[in-house]
Formats: structure tokens, C-alpha cells, sequence
């Protein structure tokens, strides 16, 4: 097996994407490839074939690659659960929560547990992509690093940096890295990518010959601004303060995002909808008064979440918006907040305690036990959809008696009585073009009926056509299998 791996100046300068698109192309060369990020930091997560989860980033590139989803692909992932503390998933299964300052003395003997995953996804394929985090640039963090030079050195695996120059500086960005981290770390580094990409690159022919003789290291292209990025599924909360309104969209639907937001990529189908304004409501704005749906996604720390809620005054509003007629649903932790109370008597997600929920569905839900991680497929709003659940805890109580969905016959989830507010535990559902159609008639509305997967399968496609064009491929390839 070769492999290469990508390592960025900073965070989101588009590791992620640039990485799915090149597993994309090198599929379409004839290659058997696997993708893999040592750690990951994301409240966006997937359920994998093997019973656990990974960073949605790598469920993505594993997609680009045409195989199923595996805990080895992000062996280390890390869920932020409060301002400095995070939950542990190794292999794909919760191993505790640790704060930042015990994280990261104990991360160096996660380094094992990283490799480990590495030669099994070697035996796998002929080219492993592999993804770092944040920028080996942060050398304050250097020691015990696993993430990005730590493991390229432990596993000898050659590096490409990739530099944002939508952000601007990304002459100083890139030099800049080399003149900071040791000189062992910048060997690994075989060359650069300029990113993002607006206009005419012959305008940056001076600067990136600039960055080859400053650097020492060589250019691997430069990549223009890929519109398709907006048709792939969110991994980072960064891209929720781009909000973007389609104002010539007849039906609003709100999503108020708060401070552990996770998995909000399942409101990604929405995009596909040309009669949908889907309005991300950040703190300090009001839910709209003409939204004829609010949503609440999952969150990794519901009741804390829920006491954010209350601190915006978004409970004051989404009650409102149910008395003016108006539908709600809530997804997972989104789900536990429309019932009556939510208990963690255990400390699962934080400090022990409770706190009541908006009271718009009767149910009440207690945090406990192990942490369901499955794939599912079921009937919702009489549609099929496939799906799959990520949570910890139980939701009962009598709104459960007229399920949402029924999962092999199983119930899942409640509605009201008055049919306007639905819960469900299951994530993806609106990837389902019936489902979606479904619920946007209860709106007044109905699904232009693009199929979601195949408009994800398309993206990638597309970007990695534009990576052939505008990437030196073969360069890349011969990095990883020389």
C-alpha cells in the first residue's frame, strides 16, 4: 500500500473536501483506496458497518471511495461536549470524557490504538488519503501530536500542505509553516496546494513561484473555488455562520443553532428544495415569524443546550410559533427537548441534573445507559427512508402511543396530538426524497424530487474532475507509491 496524506496552514482551509475528491479520482484511475484521519474533532458523526461511529468528514470520503463505512477510518474522534471538555471515541466506541488539559497528555498513548487502524485499512487498498487536523503549524501543540506530523512520521507517510487563499495570506500561511515547525516535520512535507481558488490563476503565477522558492517545497497546483462543495454534507460547525437565504423561497423553515449543535448535516437535503428557505438562526436573532417549520437537530449536551435555548428566549418563540399553527420537528437531542423534562441523573453528557423541555410533546427522557449506534430503515409520514440512530437515553411517555416512525415494525419517536409537533431518534430521514416530499406537503409544499445521494455522488464526481484539471495527480500519485 501507498499512501500520502493532506495537512492544511490551518483549520478549514477544505482538507476535507480536497481529500474526498482526490479518493474520488484515483477510484475512477482503477485504485482500491481507503481514506483515514488519525483524529478528529466533530459533533458531526456517522454510524459505521462495524457498530460504531466516525467524523462525518470520513463517512464522506468513504462514500468518494465506494465502500462501506469502518471505525478505522478515524480511529480517534472527539466530541466537544462543553468549552473544554470533550467526549473520547476510540475505535468507534465511547471510552470517557476528558477535559483539554488531560486530553492532551493522555492522546500520545492513543497513537497505538491510530496505527493499529492504519495497517489494517494497509491491507485494504493500493492508496491510502489520509487527512490531518488543524496545522502541524501549531507547534504549541507538537508534543504527543497524533493528528498530523506525529502520525506522518510514526507511519513515514509524505505530506502535501494545503493553503487557503480565500482567506488570504497564504504566502505568509505556507512559508510560514515551514519556518516554524522542526526541520524533521517540514522533511515530510513534499509539496503544496493552493486552494479555493477565485479568478484567473495565471494572477497568482508570481506568488505560487514565490512559495516553491521560499519553501523549498514543490507547488502540487492550484485548486479553484468548487461550487460543488455546497451539494456535500456539513462536517464543521464554522459553515453554520455562512447562512445564506433564498428570500424568493415561499416556505421558511428555522433552525436555531445552538452551542453543541450535531449532526446538522441532516438538514443538508433541504438545499435540494428550490421552495425552501432554510434559515440557520444564529444567537441573537429571532425565529421568524413566518417560518411554517421550526427544526431542532441533534446536540451533544442536550440539557445544556436546552438552558441555551431559554437564554436566547428561542422556547418563547417556538411555543409561539405552535400557537400561531405552526409544525416543529425535533430530531434526536432536538427530539428530547420538545418533551416535558430531561434528566441526566448519571452525568452522561455533563453534570448530573435535569431541566424541563418545551413541553410540546408528552414524553420525558432520561439520559442513561450505552449508546445506541445502528443503521435503521423504516416508514415515516407513510414513506420509506433509511436512516440511523446516535444516542444515548430513553424517551416514554404518552405522545409515544402515535409514533413518528416505525423502524421493522418497532415505534420510534411520538407526535402530538394535535399532528404539529414530531420527535424522532433517527438521523438522515430527510435524505429520502418521499419522506422529504411528505413532510413538505404537510407544509403546503412539495419535494422538487431530486434524489439526495445521487446529488452527493454527483459533487464528487465533479470535484474530482476539477482536481485532474487543475492538481498534479500523477505527482501525487507517485509520492504515495514511490
Amino acid at each position: 500500500m501507498g499512501a500520502i496524506m493532506l495537512q492544511g496552514t490551518g483549520s478549514d482551509v477544505g482538507k476535507s473536501v480536497l481529500v474526498a475528491g482526490l479518493c474520488r479520482a484515483l477510484v475512477r484511475r482503477g485504485y482500491r483506496v481507503r481514506p483515514f484521519k488519525p483524529q478528529n474533532m466533530s459533533n458531526n458523526a456517522a454510524v459505521t458497518t462495524d457498530g460504531g461511529e466516525i467524523g462525518r468528514a470520513q463517512a464522506l470520503q468513504a462514500i468518494a471511495c465506494g465502500v462501506p463505512l469502518h471505525t478505522d477510518m478515524n480511529p480517534v474522534l472527539l466530541k466537544p461536549q462543553a468549552d473544554r471538555t470533550s467526549q473520547l471515541i476510540v475505535h468507534g466506541q465511547v471510552r470517557g470524557t476528558l477535559g483539554s488539559g488531560n486530553y492532551r497528555a493522555a492522546r500520545g498513548q492513543l497513537l497505538g490504538a491510530v496505527l493499529e487502524s492504519y495497517a489494517r485499512l494497509k491491507a485494504q487498498c493500493d492508496i491510502g488519503v489520509v487527512e490531518g487536523a488543524g496545522s502541524p503549524a501549531e507547534i504549541n501543540l507538537r508534543a504527543g501530536d497524533i493528528a498530523n506530523m506525529g502520525f506522518a512520521r510514526a507511519a513515514n507517510v509524505p505530506v502535501i500542505l494545503v493553503g487557503d487563499i480565500d482567506r488570504g495570506g497564504v504566502i505568509a500561511a505556507v512559508v510560514g509553516t515551514r519556518a516554524v515547525i522542526d526541520p524533521e516535520d517540514a522533511a515530510m512535507i513534499r509539496g503544496f496546494l493552493i486552494n479555493k481558488f477565485r479568478g484567473d490563476p495565471s494572477l497568482f503565477e508570481d506568488g505560487y513561484a514565490q512559495i516553491e522558492s521560499l519553501s523549498g517545497w514543490r507547488g502540487m497546483g492550484v485548486v479553484p473555488w468548487l461550487d460543488a462543495v455546497a451539494r456535500l454534507p456539513s462536517e464543521d460547525a464554522v459553515v453554520l455562520d455562512r447562512r445564506s437565504f433564498s428570500a424568493d423561497a415561499p416556505l421558511v423553515i428555522a433552525c436555531p443553532v445552538l452551542p453543541r449543535i450535531s449532526n446538522f448535516d441532516d438538514l443538508d437535503p433541504l438545499k435540494l428544495e428550490p421552495t425552501v428557505d432554510l434559515r440557520m438562526i444564529g444567537p441573537g436573532q429571532p425565529i421568524p415569524a413566518e417560518a411554517a417549520l421550526v427544526i431542532l437537530p441533534g446536540s451533544k449536551a442536550t440539557i445544556a443546550d436546552m438552558r441555551a435555548m431559554v437564554a436566547q428566549q428561542w422556547d418563547i418563540d417556538i411555543r409561539a410559533h405552535h400557537r400561531r399553527g405552526g409544525a416543529v420537528l425535533g430530531i434526536c437531542g432536538g427530539y428530547q427537548m420538545l418533551g416535558k423534562t430531561i434528566s441526566d441523573p448519571d452525568g452522561v453528557e455533563g453534570p448530573a441534573g435535569a431541566i424541563e423541555g418545551l413541553g410540546l410533546l408528552d414524553v420525558n427522557t432520561v439520559l442513561s445507559g450505552a449508546k445506541t449506534l445502528e443503521a435503521v430503515r423504516g416508514r415515516a409520514l407513510d414513506a420509506a427512508f433509511d436512516g440511523y440512530e446516535m444516542h444515548m437515553g430513553r424517551t416514554d411517555g404518552p405522545d409515544c402511543a402515535q409514533p413518528f416512525a416505525l423502524l421493522d415494525g418497532q415505534p420510534d419517536g411520538a407526535i402530538s396530538r394535535d399532528g404539529r409537533v414530531m420527535g424522532s431518534y433517527v438521523h438522515g430521514l430527510l435524505a429520502s426524497t418521499a419522506l422529504r416530499d411528505a413532510l413538505l406537503r404537510r407544509l403546503g409544499g412539495q419535494s422538487a424530487g431530486e434524489d439526495y445521494d445521487h446529488s452527493v455522488e454527483d459533487a464528487l464526481d465533479e470535484i474530482a474532475t476539477l482536481l485532474e484539471i487543475h492538481a498534479d495527480i500523477d505527482a501525487m500519485i507517485a509520492l504515495a507509491t514511490g
